[in-house]
């Protein structure tokens, strides 16, 4: 692939003194190198005026003429549909079929954000706010946002910042992580091909000192980061005196799926393996932790550990379950955390070893640990490994369960398997988690609905059909169309004679 630089002001511009380079290596083949790309920091600078130069024209088209740029964009990710799935496949190593539904998503996501997500923010009047006084409520747009987006989902999580930040009046600097650039790149060609108006979106490719700059940079009025909770908050950090920027962060999670006794057991089964194991468990919100009742807890360990000693693992095009992982760091991530989990008193049921494929990649297999003691001061039952590891645990106390699932400091998705709605309503009220399912996975969410963790998974500004909301600032205002009358009450202590 050859690498056209970054995106400013509607044209790709080429690095005239580059500050570094780096390739990018498919974690699928480590002999598919897709390219080598170079960064100069001062496009981040170019990038944002470029932005902050379009944000006002850009502001006041009509709804209409921006929804138009927009329905371009939906046309071309459909006709660059195998393009744009390539790429994220080369990019991440997930398999075709996951690729696919990645794209669907960013075609999707134009739709429902237009269609509805948009009457979140629809102007309101109130008649008689006061007395004889309108009020309205409207919503404009902030200004120019950074998008930092994560290397699990290249497109369809930048995506789904994008779409509403540019619906909304906003001008976008896409940052795509180092490790997926390639389908940054792709959808910026996708964007030149839309011709929406130059500045109103740029995308600038780099290492961490890229993102370092972007999050700093003056005139960047808001960021929309999903990535690891971490970097979370060193951006949070680095804008703390930024009052005026906007943080919309989603930051990872630990999720637990929680199995009682009456639970359709094929089904908690069959949904648990695609929520710990799909993606290679690079997903923020797959099944970190299996809550099981004792009742069927053999039954549902003992299928659970055949069902994933069979899961595929392989190269993208072959359409696996699985893909590798995303570099040799989550490799070895990976791998010492099960370390951990046994020096902790974990029971390694099934070890997750490297795999060596004709295809040298990052491959490796599942792995599941047996905990038999809760504990809030074990590293491994903590932290977020994003890689596929579940870890399982046993009681028939559903308040204990709630307490193993709030004891990460996480807090995304819970889901519970069971026919009782008294168990859920309690989960609903309880649970400290932003998302909570009942009988199907952690992990998949719907663009109509909020997306958005708490604690160490989010700083409250839910994503998905609430992304207009963080887009955008409510102004309120009072309205009086009436001419002045002199005999109307006046305050007591002012004699007002009209002119």
């Amino acid at each position: 692939m050859k690498f056209l630089g970054d995106y400013i002001d509607g044209r790709f511009v080429i690095p005239e003194r580059a500050d570094g380079e780096w390739k990018n290596l498919s974690p699928a083949d480590h002999a598919d190198e897709i390219m080598v790309l170079e960064f100069q920091h001062d496009h981040v600078q170019r990038a944002t005026a470029a932005a902050k130069k379009a944000f006002l024209p850009w502001a006041r088209l009509s709804q209409d003429q921006r929804n138009g740029y927009l329905r371009r964009l939906k046309e071309l990710y459909v006709s660059h549909t195998d393009r744009l799935s390539e790429a994220i496949s080369r990019d991440t190593g997930k398999p075709q079929w996951e690729s696919l539904t990645e794209v669907k998503a960013m075609i999707n996501k134009i739709d429902i954000t237009l269609d509805a997500s948009m009457k979140l923010v629809q102007d309101e009047h109130l008649p008689n706010a006061l007395p004889g006084v309108d009020g309205y409520v409207r919503y404009k747009p902030r200004g120019v946002m950074a998008v930092l987006g994560p290397f699990n989902f290249p497109g369809h999580l930048p995506n789904g910042h994008l779409v509403p930040a540019l619906a909304t009046g906003n001008t976008v600097v896409f940052k795509p992580s180092e490790q997926t650039p390639a389908v940054g790149q792709v959808m910026a060609e996708i964007f030149h091909e839309a011709q929406f108006p130059p500045g109103v979106f740029n995308l600038v490719q780099g290492l961490v000192e890229t993102g370092k700059r972007l999050v700093a940079d003056e005139m960047v009025d808001g960021i929309l980061f999903t990535g690891a909770y971490e970097t979370g908050q060193k951006i949070k950090q680095a804008t703390f005196e930024h009052h005026w920027k906007l943080l919309a962060l989603e930051l990872g999670g630990k999720n637990a799926s929680i199995v009682w006794d009456d639970a359709d057991i094929n089904k908690a089964i069959y949904e648990s393996i695609i929520g710990s194991f799909v993606t290679a468990g690079q997903r923020c919100s797959c099944t970190s932790r299996i809550i099981l009742h004792p009742r069927i807890a053999d039954q549902f360990t003992q299928k659970f550990y055949d069902t994933a000693k069979k899961l595929s693992v392989g190269y993208w095009k072959d359409n696996p379950f699985m893909g590798p992982l995303i570099n040799g760091d989550a490799v070895e991530k990976y791998l010492r955390f099960q370390e951990i989990a046994q020096r902790e008193g974990a029971e390694r049921l099934m070890r997750g070893k490297v795999l060596d494929l004709d295809r040298k990649g990052t491959y490796v297999t599942p792995s599941i640990c047996l905990v038999n003691k809760p504990s809030k001061e074990s590293v491994y039952q903590k932290a977020e490994i994003f890689g596929p590891n579940v870890a399982i645990y046993q009681t028939d106390d559903f308040d204990e369960a709630l307490r193993i699932n709030d004891s990460t400091g996480f807090g995304l998705v819970t889901s519970l398997f069971s026919k009782k709605k008294e168990l859920y309503d309690e989960l609903l009220l309880r649970g400290r988690t932003g998302l909570v399912n009942w009988n199907r996975t952690t992990n998949g969410a719907s663009s109509r609905l909020p997306f958005g963790g708490i604690g160490k998974s989010g700083n409250d500004r839910p994503t998905a059909h609430f992304a207009v909301h963080y887009c955008t600032v409510p102004v309120s205002s009072l309205e009086d169309q009436h001419p002045f009358d002199p005999k109307a009450a006046q305050l007591p202590g002012v004699n007002y004679e009209p002119v």
